[in-house]
């Protein structure tokens, strides 16, 4: 299952992450307290997560979403 967080802090990353954007989790956990997201670089690293909010999309989005994010691989 894809999961989704979105960006509430940017500080120090203001070039690599986007306040407010929405982000697929590509790996969860790898390390305590961070998660690994395809940032704006359109490469992935990992990000603390006090930088993100978990979030829920409505299932129209989610399906939107999960199909461009997959598309692109």
């Amino acid at each position: 299952m894809l999961k989704f967080l979105i960006c509430v802090k940017n500080k120090n990353y203001e070039a690599s992450l986007e306040k407010w954007k929405i982000y697929p989790v590509v790996k969860e956990e790898e390390m305590e307290g961070y998660v690994r997201i395809i940032d704006e670089s359109g490469e992935d690293y990992l990000y603390s997560k006090e930088y993100f909010l978990p979030i829920e999309l409505p299932a129209i989005v989610s399906e939107k979403v999960k199909k461009e994010y997959l598309d692109q691989e």
